[in-house]
């Protein structure tokens, strides 16, 4: 099995699969954990949990964009346009819908960028 990395899309693609396996291990050891009776492992299913949540959003976003991307409305593609634009246009709401909160909200940096922009 040889991969030929012709394009910039396929970085893409392959960067979509190892995302979306590490949210199906991290997914995989946040249930068997939630599941275990002690609870001695909590620190561990904290952070199975962040990243779970993490790589969902970066999935979610980084498919919005790869449909955007194949289905612009400028492109000669396999489908109708209404198909076409109807991908297009999926693409976009589920960008704009994905959980940005998650980068913004919790992070670090947005925290002590917020608590010095508060006036009170």
């Amino acid at each position: 099995m040889s991969f030929a990395f012709e394009k910039s899309v396929d970085y893409f693609l392959y960067f979509i699969i190892f995302v979306k396996v590490v949210f199906a291990l991290a997914a995989v050891g946040h249930f068997i954990l939630i599941h275990l009776p002690t609870s001695a492992f909590n620190d561990l299913d904290n952070h199975l949990l962040f990243w779970k949540e993490r790589t969902e959003f970066i999935f979610i976003a980084s498919m919005s964009i790869l449909l955007i991307y194949h289905f612009r409305p400028y492109k000669n593609v396999p489908t109708n346009k209404e198909t076409s634009l109807l991908f297009y246009l999926f693409g976009w709401i589920l960008l704009f819908t994905a959980k940005w909160s998650l980068f913004f909200k919790e992070a670090p940096w947005y925290k002590a960028f917020s608590k010095e922009l508060d006036l009170k």
